[in-house]
This record gives C-alpha cells, structure tokens and sequence, in this order.
C-alpha cells in the first residue's frame, strides 16, 4: 500500500502502482476532480471513472482515456468533509472506517521522517558517498538504525500492554545511543543484562495517552526576513 499526498495525484503514477501484483494506492481527492459515478457502494461510498488527460496519453500512447477507482468520503470531529480515492475497490474487504483511518496513519510516517532528520541525524541528513552503491549503502545504515530503535520501542510497548506511540523515541534513542557506547568496550556476555536496563530506563519514558484533539487549517505566517521590493526598486520595511 503506498498513501501518497494529492500532489502526486496522476493517472500514469497511479496506474503504475496497481498494475503490479498485490499493490495498491490510497490519496485524497482534488475538489476540482472530473468523474462519473459507476456504481454506489453505499453512503460515501462509490465506483467513479475518470478522464485520463490528452497530455498525459500524448507523453504514453499506452494509457487508456479513462481509468477507475473508488471514491470515498468522510469527515473527522473539527475538520471538513473530505474525499478519498483508492485502488482498494472491494467494500466488503476494505470497509470505509478502515480506509480513512489508514489514510490518517500516513501522519505518524510524516513523524516518522521527522525523527529521522532532527533526531537520529540531527538535522545533518547528507549522504557522503559519490558513488552508487556507497549512497545505498548509507541509506541502509540509516534506515537499519531507525528502524533497531523503532523494534526495541515495539518489545517494550509489547511487554507494557501499550501501543508503540506512548514511548518517547528521543528518550529511546539517547538511551540507545549512551548503552551502545558502552557495549563497545564490554564483553558480549554482559549485553542480556545490560538490555534488560535498557528497557527498565526506557520505560521511564512512557508518554500519557494520547487526547482525542482537532485543530482548523490555518495558513503560517511569512517569515521572510528580506525587504519587499516594489517594481520601482524602493524597498518596503
């Protein structure tokens, strides 16, 4: 399953994706988008087919003047109505509930992306390799890393009888990072011992529950530090 914000929304990309075995696509749908409704699934619920652009079948002879998705709508506490567009066309497999709420799970990735640059590389995410397989390499190793913090935060969480989410990954990290300096100067027959304190100390860090909360879109201030100019070259404090 691949959840992709709306700027990516495009015939060709899409099609792509589920056009291979087991792969899918969920985005949310443009408020300008032209379609026609094919069969009714159910409230917010339905089969639309939509036109495939003139431009977009010039650059791939091979795309057809239409294409079919399901369209589905829904609304969270605090927020407009919004509308949802997958290749997940079964109701019966993948009810409507289902699809919004992993749609919204796309948020914890965005935190997810988040940690990664503030926190694993501390806002310093550049690959130093020049050449192929070194700049995989290092993506690896940044992932690999990631993702060991992520697995030891999921075996406390398992252990606590909590989600994943309640644990602080900043606290989980320092912690990692302080143990993993000191294993480097001990024996292997002490690392039981020493991740059974790693997980107590983590456990420190176990946030409250989170609140059910909603907030209006509001559009962030300009925090241009430079004069506007007008046209005949004077600037505007």
């Amino acid at each position: 399953m691949t959840v992709l914000d709306r700027g990516y929304f495009s015939a060709a990309f899409l099609l792509n994706i589920e056009s291979k075995p087991e792969r899918h696509w969920l985005t949310r749908s443009k408020k300008n988008l032209r379609f026609k409704t094919l069969e009714v699934f159910g409230p917010g619920d339905e089969l639309v087919e939509m036109p495939v652009s003139a431009t977009a079948r010039a650059q791939d002879p091979t795309l057809p003047k239409t294409w079919v998705a399901r369209r589905v709508r829904y609304q969270r506490p605090g927020f407009a109505e919004q509308f949802l567009l997958t290749s997940l066309r079964d109701p019966k497999r993948f009810p409507v509930g289902e699809i919004a709420g992993l749609y919204h799970e796309r948020w914890e990735l965005e935190l997810g992306y988040d940690e990664l640059k503030t926190e694993l590389l501390e806002r310093e995410e550049v690959i130093r390799s020049k050449k192929p397989d070194g700049v995989r390499q290092e993506l690896w190793g940044i992932l690999l890393a990631y993702n060991l913090v992520r697995l030891e935060m999921a075996s406390i969480a398992k252990e606590e009888n909590i989600e994943p989410t309640r644990i602080s990954f900043i606290e989980s990290l320092r912690l990692v990072r302080s143990e993993w300096d000191w294993l480097s100067v001990t024996s292997p027959g002490a690392i039981p011992k020493r991740l059974a304190t790693l997980r107590r100390n983590v456990k420190r860090y176990i946030l409250p529950p989170r609140r059910n909360r909603s907030y209006p879109r509001y559009a962030k201030l300009n925090s241009n530090p430079y004069n506007r100019v007008k046209r005949s070259g004077k600037s505007l404090k």
